[in-house]
């Protein structure tokens, strides 16, 4: 059937869960652009001979069109998803992607992830007075300043505000201000201990 190509990497992303990037099909990429290509060909073909007086084959060509169409809908729709999901992966995971995450996006997306993170930096910089404004850190309103954290894994040493190190080892629970463990929360360094 013409044109499925397109649908299929599109019914690909709606099938994963919840924001998750499934891997780029660059062959199935290829194989619908080359689609694409075929249907053009034959339509510039079959435009010659509509115009020489086959008035037959106007169905045909309108018909092919709208295939094409309909494959450039659907790739497009597949490329703006992606780059809507890898935009909201900077602000759940921060600026450094983890490795398999970066496996799942071709190298022009990483590109696009590198110079999003630089314009997002960027701005961020430029407001919020001489040290900026950290837009990525409280992501949900804060009910209290200070939490309770553990620690699911060992991180090493904490600097707080105040000068104090508190050392991150494994199920240690600790009681410290939001905003500086909001990122490692996010990481998974750290979960938010509910009472």
């Amino acid at each position: 059937m013409a044109a499925e190509r397109g649908l299929e990497l599109v019914r690909e992303l709606h099938r994963a869960a919840g924001g998750h990037l499934p891997p780029f099909r660059t062959e199935e990429m290829r194989q619908a652009l080359e689609e694409m290509r075929a249907l053009y060909e034959r339509n510039q073909a079959d435009v010659s001979e509509a115009k020489a007086g086959r008035t037959d084959l106007i169905f045909l060509i309108r018909f092919r069109h709208c295939c094409l169409l309909r494959n450039q809908r659907c790739l497009l729709a597949y490329l703006y998803d992606r780059l809507l999901r890898i935009r909201a992966l900077r602000w759940e995971y921060g600026s450094v992607l983890p490795n398999t995450i970066q496996f799942h996006m071709s190298a022009e997306e990483v590109e696009w992830f590198n110079r999003y993170k630089k314009s997002l930096a960027t701005y961020m910089r430029s407001v919020g007075g001489e040290e900026g404004l950290d837009l990525t850190q409280d992501i949900k309103p804060p009910k209290s300043l200070y939490i309770e954290v553990r620690c699911l894994r060992d991180h090493g040493e904490f600097e707080v505000d105040d000068g104090t190190t508190i050392l991150l080892k494994k199920n240690s629970q600790h009681f410290l201000p939001r905003w500086k463990c909001e990122q490692l929360i996010r990481q998974g360094i750290l979960e938010h201990v509910l009472s």
